[in-house]
């Protein structure tokens, strides 16, 4: 199993120096990826949640890939009818160029009607929205001579440079997991990527996933990749709360190895850890925790 940390891009730890150090952090104690979230407005009564700094996803991965040479850069998730699909893919294509080959590109459509609305995307029609962009950045990052004629993007005649250094592109792994999301999963995702989510939710996404590859004809499964909400605990501490609904990884290090176990025995390939702290020092202990005291007895 891959180790990925989520970088504190928005809420109570979202600064420059925890950002940057963190990334540094990561790659430094032999984790294979950082990642970060994706919210461009924070609607009042989403405060509590989201917190009131957000920085940009792709801008903070752009200063993630200067500051580190080796590991992935995702986003879990970057909310795809948010942005105009030529930009989006622009964007990504450069960072994937500039980075090496580094990016993974984690997208969900939304799931917060207010930031939505305030973004001018009709909330009923994200889902068509994804779809719709994705097809059209697929045509801009693998075709010479790109054209597209959508309800939402249309363009031709045109030349779209830099193409991504990944082939065909950046790998797409699809966050959710209700239906839609997981009939996404199937049609454009390398992998499946839900948040917080139990065994027994997994088990029953994965049966639905591979239900559609065999309706639809695909012969390879999307793998499964899995965010959670960690912490490490020492005797006598309890965990915090999470930060979303679901499931939580808590307990001392022996405790999460065997939670990480059953986790791999469900099929689960990469782990993106978002490790509950309450400031830039409690996060780099659990940092280093985890890669001392909880990996090697994975291996």
């Amino acid at each position: 199993m891959n180790f990925g940390v989520w970088i504190p891009n928005c809420r109570h730890l979202a600064t420059p120096d925890i950002i940057r150090s963190t990334a540094v952090r990561a790659e430094q104690l032999g984790y294979d990826s950082v990642w970060v979230s994706d919210h461009v407005v924070v609607p009042h009564a989403n405060v509590k949640n989201f917190g009131e700094t957000v920085f940009d996803p792709l801008v903070t991965l752009a200063v993630a890939a200067g500051a580190t040479r080796r590991v992935r850069l995702g986003t879990t998730v970057l909310i795809v009818p948010y942005r105009n699909a030529v930009v989006t893919a622009k964007m990504i294509a450069s960072l994937d160029a500039l980075s090496g080959g580094r990016v993974v590109l984690g997208i969900g459509a939304g799931w917060v009607a207010a930031e939505s609305a305030m973004l001018g995307v009709p909330f009923a029609e994200r889902g068509a929205m994804t779809d719709e962009y994705l097809s059209a950045m697929q045509e801009l990052w693998t075709k010479r001579e790109p054209s597209f004629a959508g309800k939402y993007t249309q363009f031709s005649g045109l030349t779209f440079e830099p193409k991504p250094r990944q082939k065909p592109h950046p790998p797409i792994w699809v966050g959710g997991h209700g239906r839609a999301s997981l009939r996404r999963a199937v049609q454009f995702g390398a992998a499946w990527h839900p948040i917080n989510r139990s065994p027994e939710e997994l088990r029953a996404g994965l049966a639905e996933i591979a239900r559609l590859c065999q309706a639809r004809g695909r012969a390879t499964v999307p793998a499964l990749t899995l965010r959670n909400d960690v912490r490490i605990v020492r005797p006598g501490q309890s965990a915090p709360a999470s930060t979303h609904a679901g499931r939580v990884l808590a307990g001392e290090p022996n405790a999460l190895v065997d939670q990480i176990r059953e986790l791999a025995g469900l099929g689960v390939e990469h782990l993106v850890l978002e490790f509950l702290a309450a400031d830039g020092r409690e996060l780099d202990e659990q940092l280093a925790l985890f890669a001392e005291r909880v990996r090697p007895g994975l291996a």
